[in-house]
């Protein structure tokens, strides 16, 4: 059964987007959340820093571990029920990182991040399927949503955790919009439909692996990914010892998660009517690099360096999700190229948070952390300026 927006009642076409942004609001905010009280648990459990950036680094392993299994799972299980039952592990998972000992936090988080990669996977699937007129459209509205819960949830995490006298309550607050998604999804409990087959599958055309082009795009969306989740993991942390007060801190990685979001506003119209990107890939990276620059030398101006990074990051992701389908001569030859980049992206990734962690214990500050993020950050520019020229996978 193949389902396209044409043949979708309006009524169920509107529920089905529905239960799509309500299942994008949940992608995010389960792991950033942490952020905020990371100090809060480190003083539960006494952990060193290294210790905790093992928080971080868990989602981001479920990721690259069970990212290549979500297309199996749906042709055998169906696109709607998996993803149902990745709604259920999530809930499962927040229940569990609560419950307030040592190995429910780490075995919660790592549930949390399998359910949450079955989704990052399977919604552009949907999406192709059901809506193929309006990928760019719904994508940018779902990324804008996942954004803004993720941002919603770092605002409130300080917050609740004072009234609650604990961390606890924080790291559940996701739970709400896990369950909102869930009952917005079990209409679709009764369509049992396998994903795209070319998008569910990564049979590659040509040996990417040995490609350069595709490794100049992995590396664009991989060491932006680097940075990415480790600003996210450790930026609270870093304006509390630069003075802020741990509300504010709590707020300017609320401010990251919307500001990443709002370029997909922007950028999709751009990206189609320039033939070459180069000069964008550039100045995307820049953005980056200078809102790190002014975090390290100016950190009272917290919320232009914030905006700037966010930003920046946010439309690298963009861009380079751009360049998957832009650089691939065929639907079976993007799929590979975005699991590649996926796999490579999310092993990057991981690696960034604990790395952070020890650098923060070896150090005693975050000097050296931001003069190496701000490396990768040009690395990333040179990789997008190769990456964005106006050529095809051979």
């Amino acid at each position: 059964m193949t389902a396209n927006t044409p043949s979708l009642p309006p009524a169920r076409a509107g529920l089905l987007v529905l239960g799509i942004l309500l299942i994008a609001s949940n992608l995010r905010a389960p792991v950033t959340s942490v952020a905020p009280v990371l100090d809060l648990i480190r003083a539960d459990f006494a952990f060193s820093a290294t210790a905790a950036g093992l928080l971080t680094t868990l989602p981001l392993l479920a990721f690259a571990a069970l990212s290549p299994l979500a297309g199996p799972l749906a042709r055998r299980c169906g696109l709607e029920r998996t993803l149902l039952l990745s709604l259920l592990a999530l809930i499962a998972g927040l229940l569990i990182r609560s419950a307030g000992a040592e190995w429910a936090l780490f075995a919660g988080t790592l549930l949390i991040g399998a359910a949450i990669a079955i989704g990052n996977v399977l919604l552009p699937s949907l999406l192709k399927r059901d809506f193929p007129d309006r990928i760019a459209s719904l994508t940018s509205a779902y990324v804008l949503v996942m954004g803004i819960a993720a941002g919603l949830g770092s605002v409130l995490a300080v917050p609740l955790a004072q009234w609650s006298s604990g961390w606890a309550l924080s790291l559940l607050f996701p739970v709400v919009l896990a369950l909102a998604g869930l009952l917005a999804w079990l209409p679709q409990w009764q369509r049992h439909t396998a994903p795209v087959p070319a998008a569910a599958t990564a049979v590659q055309e040509t040996p990417l692996w040995r490609n350069a082009l595709a490794w100049q795009v992995t590396l664009f969306l991989g060491l932006n990914s680097l940075v990415y989740y480790v600003v996210v993991g450790w930026l609270p942390s870093m304006l509390r010892d630069a003075g802020l007060p741990p509300a504010t801190a709590g707020s300017m990685h609320g401010l990251l998660q919307v500001a990443s979001a709002l370029p997909g506003l922007l950028l999709v119209p751009v990206i189609r009517r320039l033939h070459d990107q180069r000069l964008l890939a550039v100045a995307t990276s820049t953005l980056s690099t200078v809102g790190l620059l002014g975090l390290l030398l100016a950190p009272h101006w917290s919320v232009l360096w914030t905006l700037m990074y966010g930003m920046g990051a946010g439309a690298t992701i963009i861009l380079g999700l751009a360049f998957v389908s832009l650089r691939a001569c065929s639907v079976r030859q993007a799929a590979a190229l975005s699991g590649m980049a996926q796999a490579v992206g999310y092993l990057l990734a991981a690696a960034g948070p604990m790395l952070v962690g020890l650098l923060r214990d070896l150090s005693g500050g975050w000097t050296v952390t931001l003069l190496l993020c701000m490396l990768v950050s040009l690395l990333q520019a040179a990789s997008g300026f190769l990456a964005g020229r106006n050529i095809q996978l051979d």
